[in-house]
C-alpha cells in the first residue's frame, strides 16, 4: 500500500474521531438542556412527584448502608493516619477538628458521589440502556410522550436533591467513627474533642460541602441518564455504557471538585482571610 494512502486513511480516522467525539459533546450539552428544562413542571404537578419519589427511594434510602460503611472506615482510618503525629506535638484533640473539617469539605461529597456514581449510576444506565435496545423508548415517544421528561428527568432530580443528604449522612457517620477511635482506642476525652471541632468547623465549611455535592449529583444524573440514552445496540453496548457511566463520572467528580476547591478557597481567602487549620 502507498504511504500517501496509509497516510490519507490515518488522517480520515483521527478526522472521523474527532467529529464523532464533538458530535457526542453537543449532543450531550442538548441532553442536559432538555431534562433541565422539564424540571419546573415535574416539580409543580403530583404525577411528576409520583415518578420523583420512587427514584429517591431507590437512590437515597438503598445507597444508605454503603455510605454507613464507608463513611464509619474512613473517619476511622483517619483518626488512626494522623493520631501519632498530632500526639507527639500535644495537638491530639485539634485531630478532631481537621478530620471533620476534611470529611465536609473534600472526603464526605467525594465519598459520596463515588458511591451514587458506582452503586446508582450504572445501575440507571443499565436501566435506562435495557429500554433503549429494547425500543421501550421509542414506544413513548410513538404515545406521545418525551422519555426525557418521564425517564430523565426524575432521576436527575433525584441524584440532584440525595447527593446532598447522603453527604451530610457520610459526613456524621465518618465523624461519629473518628470519635468513637479517639475515645474508645486511644483513650482520648470527649468533651475537648468536640470542643476543638465546634471551634474549627464553620458554616462556609458545612455550605461547600453541600454545595459540591449539590454539584456531583448533578453530574452523575446527567452523565448516567444520557450513556443509558445513547448506549449501542445489545447487551454488550447496555455493559460498555454502564462501564462507560462510571468511568466519565467518577473522573467528572474529581476535576469538578479540584476546581470548586480552588473556587471557594479564593472566596474564603477573599471575604475572611487566611486562616489556619491549627
Amino acid at each position: 500500500m502507498p504511504k500517501t494512502n496509509v497516510v490519507e486513511n490515518a488522517l480520515a480516522g483521527i478526522g472521523a474521531s474527532s467529529v464523532n467525539t464533538l458530535a457526542s459533546f453537543g449532543r450531550f450539552w442538548v441532553f442536559c438542556a432538555q431534562t433541565i428544562s422539564f424540571l419546573p413542571v415535574e416539580l409543580s404537578t403530583v404525577r411528576g412527584w409520583r415518578r420523583l419519589l420512587p427514584q429517591c427511594f431507590y437512590i437515597g434510602t438503598r445507597s444508605v448502608p454503603v455510605i454507613l460503611l464507608t463513611g464509619m472506615f474512613i473517619g476511622m482510618v483517619l483518626i488512626v493516619q494522623g493520631y501519632e503525629q498530632f500526639d507527639n506535638a500535644g495537638l491530639r484533640y485539634h485531630l478532631g477538628g481537621v478530620v471533620n473539617i476534611s470529611l465536609l469539605t473534600e472526603l464526605g461529597p467525594v465519598l459520596a458521589g463515588v458511591m451514587l456514581a458506582g452503586r446508582v449510576g450504572g445501575a440507571l444506565t443499565a436501566e435506562l440502556g435495557t429500554m433503549n435496545v429494547t425500543e421501550q423508548l421509542l414506544a413513548l415517544r410513538s404515545m406521545g410522550a418525551d422519555p426525557i421528561r418521564h425517564l430523565a428527568t426524575p432521576r436527575f432530580l433525584a441524584c440532584l436533591l440525595l447527593t446532598p443528604v447522603l453527604t451530610c449522612y457520610a459526613d456524621l457517620i465518618g465523624a461519629l467513627g473518628a470519635w468513637g477511635v479517639f475515645v474508645l482506642y486511644y483513650g482520648g476525652e470527649s468533651q475537648p474533642y468536640w470542643e476543638y471541632t465546634r471551634q474549627m468547623v464553620e458554616m462556609w465549611t458545612l455550605g461547600t460541602g453541600i454545595v459540591k455535592a449539590f454539584c456531583f449529583g448533578g453530574v452523575i444524573g446527567l452523565v448516567s441518564c444520557y450513556k443509558g440514552f445513547h448506549c449501542q445496540p445489545g447487551a454488550q453496548g447496555v455493559g460498555q455504557a454502564c462501564t462507560q457511566s462510571f468511568v466519565v463520572s467518577f473522573i467528572m467528580v474529581l476535576i469538578l471538585d479540584f476546581f470548586l476547591v480552588v473556587l471557594f478557597n479564593g472566596l474564603y481567602n477573599a471575604w475572611f482571610g487566611f486562616r489556619s487549620l491549627i
